[in-house]
C-alpha cells in the first residue's frame, strides 16, 4: 500500500492539543490562542472558560466566523450565558469542548472550507 502525505489547503493546521499545550503546524504553544484557517493570534488573555467575558470574544468576532469552537482545556466546561448569547445574537454558532476535540473538529471544518475560528484555553 502506498501512503501519501497530504497537506491541508489552509495555512494553520492543528496537530493536537490538550489542557496545557497545542501544536499548530510545527509550532508548540503553551498560552491561550485563537486560530482560523488563515490566521493565528497568540497571547489570547483568557485562562478559564468560567470567567470568559463577551469582550474576550472581540478578536474572534473580528475574524467573521460562522462557527466558534471553544477549547476549554483538558475537560469540557461551558462559558457564561452572556457569552453564548453574544454569539447567538450575531448569528454565530459556539461549540464548547475539550481542546483535543476542538483541534480535531477545527481541522475537519477548515478542510471543508468552512469559516471556523477556534479559541483554545491553555495552561489549565
Amino acid at each position: 500500500m502506498q501512503l501519501v502525505h497530504e497537506q491541508p489547503d489552509f495555512e494553520f493546521f492543528l496537530r493536537g492539543a490538550d489542557g496545557r499545550t497545542a501544536l499548530v503546524n510545527d509550532r508548540r504553544l503553551d498560552a491561550s490562542f485563537i486560530v482560523a484557517p488563515d490566521r493565528l493570534l497568540e497571547g489570547w488573555p483568557v485562562a478559564d472558560v468560567l470567567t470568559l467575558q463577551v469582550a474576550d470574544l472581540e478578536p474572534l468576532f473580528a475574524l467573521e466566523p460562522e462557527l466558534v469552537l471553544l477549547g476549554c482545556g483538558g475537560s469540557q466546561a461551558f462559558p457564561p450565558q452572556e457569552v453564548l448569547a453574544a454569539c447567538l445574537s450575531r448569528g454565530i454558532g459556539l461549540e464548547s469542548m475539550t481542546n483535543a476535540a476542538a483541534a480535531r473538529t477545527y481541522n475537519v471544518l477548515a478542510g471543508e472550507g468552512r469559516r471556523v475560528v477556534a479559541a483554545f484555553i491553555l495552561g489549565a
